[in-house]
């Protein structure tokens, strides 16, 4: 270290002159010098006494004191800013964790309505399958009405034309011929109707 790089002041503390060399600036040797200076004029204000050298280990003493508390709200605000910085990464990790869960919902709510489209989409279209069958039915069930009614009736021409002489015999057997084919007609139409009731009910049980 040069001559040149030291910094020399003359202070005043408690009444007293010294001559301070410091590798620091002259100004931060004068700011130096007068915070002790208060110190020893402070502590003799609250009522200390003694010599000089008294004084100025009192002085050391507060400096010291003031040093020491410095450096513990330093280490505490050094904690607060650790526990600080924690909390953000914790919070930082809920909100990306909220946000995935966000995208998850809103996944899983379109797929929930993709679904419930296609079940309506299948709904409908069972809905349609179930009105063809009603219709189905209830043709079928106009259809065995109307062989019914032919076939009172061919019993009917039957019954008038049984006392007649031979020459009604050929009508008798078309008469025959027709109730048979009425009647082969009926039981076909009342055995699908019976098995469209029997789909019907297995629709509507697994629907």
């Amino acid at each position: 270290m040069t001559e040149s790089e030291i910094s020399k002041a003359t202070v005043s503390i408690y009444g007293q002159e010294y001559t301070l060399a410091s590798t620091k600036s002259r100004d931060r040797i004068l700011m130096i010098a007068n915070h002790v200076d208060e110190v020893i004029c402070g502590l003799v204000e609250q009522g200390a006494d003694g010599s000089a050298a008294r004084l100025a280990m009192l002085a050391a003493i507060n400096v010291t004191e003031q040093l020491f508390a410095e450096r513990d709200a330093q280490a505490d605000g050094e904690r607060e800013n650790e526990q600080l910085h924690k909390d953000i990464s914790h919070y930082q990790q809920l909100w990306e964790e909220a946000k995935r869960n966000h995208l998850q919902y809103k996944e899983d709510a379109k797929a929930l309505q993709e679904s419930k489209e296609a079940l309506q989409e299948k709904l409908n279209a069972k809905s349609v399958e179930m009105d063809n069958f009603l219709r189905s039915a209830e043709e079928r069930e106009g259809a065995i009405e109307r062989l019914e009614a032919e076939l009172e009736d061919a019993n009917e021409k039957l019954r008038n034309v049984s006392d007649q002489s031979e020459e009604g015999s050929e009508l008798i057997r078309e008469l025959k011929d027709k109730l048979k084919e009425i009647e082969g007609n009926y039981f076909e139409l009342q055995m699908e109707n019976i098995q469209m009731k029997g789909d019907l009910e297995n629709y509507r049980n697994n629907s």
